[in-house]
């Protein structure tokens, strides 16, 4: 089965690596996920409609640097075994579902299903340091 999770979000790997390529990064392999950092990283992830310490594409995490990778890794995980369960559609998904939310008047990002889940698994004080901050 894991295998199959490695091959259905592959297409979203893919696009990682080659992201992450264009922003000449340094790639590193942990627990089977690649993690992705650098200069370039670190400038986009700050500039997201969230800003960001790490973000999923994947089996492929972008982190601002080895610390913020080390930091969000159970939540990033997380993510990567979502992308694992809906491959392709994960991306539409989490998007769809954001929409709704904000269609709704609820915060698209912290109301999102995909990251309920995905801060379950975190310390609370992580919280304080990722995006939770205002």
């Amino acid at each position: 089965m894991r295998i199959l999770g490695y091959i259905w979000a592959g297409p979203n790997t893919i696009l990682a690596v080659l992201v992450g390529l264009l922003l000449l990064s340094r790639f590193r392999l942990v627990d089977g996920v690649i993690e992705i950092h650098g200069p370039a990283v670190a400038w986009a992830l700050k500039r997201t409609p969230v800003s960001a310490l790490a973000m999923t594409l994947g089996h492929a995490i972008f982190g601002q640097d080895v610390a913020a990778l080390d930091l969000t890794r159970k939540h990033e995980h997380v993510h990567v075994g979502q992308y694992a369960r809906w491959g392709v559609l994960f991306v539409p998904a989490y998007l769809g579902w954001s929409a709704w939310l904000y269609m709704k008047g609820r915060d698209a990002y912290r109301d999102n299903p995909f990251e309920i889940e995905a801060y379950a698994v975190d310390d609370p004080s992580i919280r304080q340091l990722s995006v939770w901050r205002e």
